[in-house]
């Protein structure tokens, strides 16, 4: 319903568009919450598709809750990105990105299959181009120590 499915022309292809709002959540140690929900491969920020009238801020409070059991609040809006969709090919993704702070306990709940809070340097899990071109190379360059 929610899903914005406009050919839009991205790296010279001509490409369907998924509009989100997105996550970044961290935690005391600088690693990263992410999830994989079920039927899919990649690990990829809590988040999801915005729905008709809906913002991309209530898009995200609203995801949190769904997908991982608990409150937040958006602490700062980081940018409006476009990068392919992890799950959908020939997709363009368009996320709006949010870094939050969860006011509780994260759990899988809803469409989740796994959840894990990963190191910036993580090898071994599929990431979504979102996470990998984007939300970690932001991340790293907003927590480094002077």
């Amino acid at each position: 319903m929610g899903t914005t499915r406009t050919p839009t022309i991205f790296d010279g292809e001509l490409m369907k568009t998924i509009t989100v709002a997105a996550a970044v959540i961290s935690n005391a140690v600088g690693q990263l919450l992410l999830v994989r929900k079920h039927k899919t491969q990649y690990f990829m920020q809590v988040g999801g598709k915005l729905e008709l009238g809906e913002s991309s801020q209530q898009t995200m409070l609203r995801e949190i809750a769904e997908e991982i059991g608990v409150q937040a609040e958006i602490e700062q809006f980081i940018g409006r990105f476009e990068t392919p969709a992890a799950n959908e090919a020939d997709h363009l993704l368009v996320s709006y990105l949010y870094q939050v702070r969860l006011m509780g306990t994260p759990k899988i709940a809803a469409e989740i299959a796994e959840m894990q809070w990963i190191d910036l340097d993580e090898q071994e899990l599929p990431l979504a181009p979102l996470t990998k071109q984007i939300v970690i190379p932001w991340y790293r360059q907003h927590t480094q120590t002077v």
